[in-house]
């Protein structure tokens, strides 16, 4: 099993890259890790750690393929009291849902057992021409809480 497994929900591919790269630098920290790109249910660890990072899409809504996993986890209700996670979110400040699907998974998360390690970062592509910049920012101080 990964130290770290990263889940990433993403429209148009932005918040895959930011998922990979935030793989390259826990990899070149020296913990090892799994990237899923819209995974189910059955392919998640429930326990661990998770790194979450995704966009919202149209009103505040998850990408499409990330919408499964959540039916899931909302129908299923599993205990995620041994899931530990970090949590990105990319968005646009124009929006008045600005975030709002990694505020909405974050939630669910809790709700079913997880902690959540750290604060929540939330990326404003307007102010972020390069998302992978910030996100490698927090990563250093989330790399911390971990140990």
């Amino acid at each position: 099993m990964a130290d770290v497994t990263l889940i990433s929900g993403s429209t148009l591919g932005s918040a895959e890259y930011v998922a990979e790269h935030l793989a390259e630098k826990l990899e070149d920290a020296g913990f090892s890790t799994e990237t899923l790109h819209g995974p189910e249910l059955d392919e998640l660890p429930l326990n661990g750690v998770w790194l979450l990072v995704t966009s919202t899409h149209g009103a505040g809504d998850l990408p499409d393929n990330l919408q499964p996993l959540v039916e899931e986890i909302t129908e299923r209700l599993p205990d995620l009291s041994e899931v530990r996670f970090g949590a990105v979110g990319l968005g646009s400040s124009e929006y008045d849902t600005f975030c709002g699907a990694i505020k909405a998974l974050d939630q669910l998360l809790i709700e079913r057992g997880a902690k959540r390690i750290g604060d929540r970062l939330e990326i404003d592509v307007t102010q972020h021409e390069i998302p992978e910049d910030p996100a490698e920012e927090w990563l250093i101080n989330w790399v911390n809480l971990l140990k």
